[in-house]
């Protein structure tokens, strides 16, 4: 499964067709298109905490669906009405204020559905902060 888009033509796309992913600045950058496979990183900001310091759930789920969006369409082409159907996110560790990372793993690649397995970290891959499942449905070209 090799992707048909490159990292700078992803960032491209997510600049002029799906610029709410920066509103209140940049913060999340795709980092790797690799193979069924894309990375993104979060640069989060005091914004994406919680009471405790420590980054938020909304701010890893949209990690995790940002980065799984990426990896489909890096790996389909531009289709901007592909969509979330399954979000499945499990909290293993604290995050803290620093940069995250979610590698997102395409399990199955079929016509009208993808599913993907997410992992967030820090600083230690074998370390997650978080893991998610997640499957979009693709629209018929």
């Amino acid at each position: 499964m090799q992707p048909v888009l490159t990292t700078e033509e992803v960032h491209r796309f997510l600049e002029t067709d799906f610029p709410q992913i920066h509103t209140d600045g940049r913060v999340m950058t795709v980092t790797e298109i690799a193979s069924g496979r894309a990375s993104m990183r979060l640069d989060p900001l005091e914004r994406h905490l919680r009471p405790g310091g420590t980054v938020s759930g909304p701010a890893l789920f949209a990690l995790a669906d940002v980065t799984a969006y990426v990896a489909v369409i890096a790996h389909i082409g531009v289709v901007p009405l592909a969509v979330t159907t399954s979000l499945n996110i499990n909290f293993l560790r604290l995050p803290q204020l620093k940069p995250t990372t979610c590698t997102c793993k395409i399990l199955k690649l079929g016509k009208r559905l993808a599913v993907l397995d997410a992992s967030i970290f820090q600083d230690n891959p074998d370390e997650l902060v978080a893991h998610a499942t997640v499957t979009y449905s693709i629209p018929p070209l």
